[in-house]
């Protein structure tokens, strides 16, 4: 009876620590907002994990100094929240086709490894994008994660489905977790083509693919959303945060499109699509990823707030 009793508790104590597993809510803020002291507002207890974007090095590999990095990243420690630098962005430098190759990947994995230690940072996000990943982002991901993995650190990245065929397998696999970047499918750099960039479809065939086609594990998988929004047409903005929207339109918080008198439309996810997507990597994925925290409305329009409720409902 005794061993009998061991192995049920073996397994029960299993069972609790998967259930209290913690839904990753990880936010984006910008390094000079971080910086700048201008990260304040953010409700912390509402997220896990903050990326810092972007972080990138110069022509020769190295990182300028930044005080106050440190500051920040010991502050979210005591609150219990990981903070990453991470690197690359949809406009990142196209050196970085230079310093991913033979001659100079292991330079900037050391540096980038000495950047998480000097700022006591816990891990590395890898946000390159398009070009950027090339025929070297294979193996400059299987050595930083061989350089990070053994220092305790994290390594994570932001992929988008449009660039599928160029992640492979093998780098796929060195993530701790991977974000999926679900918006973004049209913009202002893409006039011909306006309509909402980031709909609750896209995010519906982007878990489809990488939970169901390329075979993620789903806890290690985290859902984008968008806390921003793009106009098309007359009267409409180029972009706009979701928190200049809900401030300059009355009802615009539970829509996901605004329309102007002259004929343009302004699309983005109001609460009712947040919440919806939330309960969507709730079902299907380990949490979700916002890109950006300072995009967010205050008070009783906050996105962050939205996720937040429907986290904790099915608590």
């Amino acid at each position: 009876m005794g061993k009998y009793l061991l192995v049920w508790l073996i397994a029960a104590a299993c069972l609790s620590a998967n259930a209290q597993q913690k839904f990753r809510v990880i936010g984006y803020l910008r390094t000079n907002n971080i910086l700048a002291g201008q990260a304040a507002q953010v409700d912390y207890s509402k997220v896990t994990h903050i990326n810092i974007a972007f972080i990138n090095p110069d022509s020769a590999g190295n990182f300028a100094s930044m005080p106050g990095l440190k500051a920040f990243a010991d502050k979210m420690h005591g609150l219990h929240i990981k903070v990453l630098a991470s690197i690359g962005g949809g406009l990142a430098p196209a050196y970085y086709t230079s310093l991913l190759a033979d001659g100079n990947r292991q330079a900037l994995v050391q540096k980038l490894a000495q950047l998480s230690e000097i700022y006591n940072l816990d891990g590395i996000d890898v946000d390159l994008e398009g070009e950027r990943v090339d025929a070297n982002y294979e193996n400059f991901i299987t050595t930083l994660s061989a350089v990070l993995k053994p220092k305790g650190k994290l390594l994570t990245a932001a992929v988008a489905t449009v660039y599928k065929e160029r992640y492979t397998d093998k780098a796929l696999a060195q993530f701790d977790f991977i974000s999926i970047m679900s918006y973004d499918k049209t913009g202002p750099w893409r006039p011909e083509k306006p309509g909402p960039h980031a709909p609750y479809e896209m995010a519906v065939e982007d878990m489809n693919y990488w939970a169901g086609e390329k075979g993620i594990a789903n806890g290690k998988l985290n859902l984008g959303l968008p806390f921003y929004g793009y106009g098309f047409g007359p009267g409409a903005p180029g972009d706009m945060s979701f928190g200049k929207i809900v401030s300059t339109y009355s009802g615009a918080e539970d829509k996901d499109e605004w329309a102007f008198p002259e004929g343009g439309t302004l699309y983005y996810n109001g609460i009712p699509t947040i919440k919806n997507k939330t309960t969507l990597a709730l079902q299907q994925a380990g949490g979700v990823m916002i890109w950006q925290l300072l995009g967010d409305a205050q008070g009783k329009y906050s996105l962050l707030n939205a996720v937040a409720e429907v986290v904790s409902q099915k608590k």
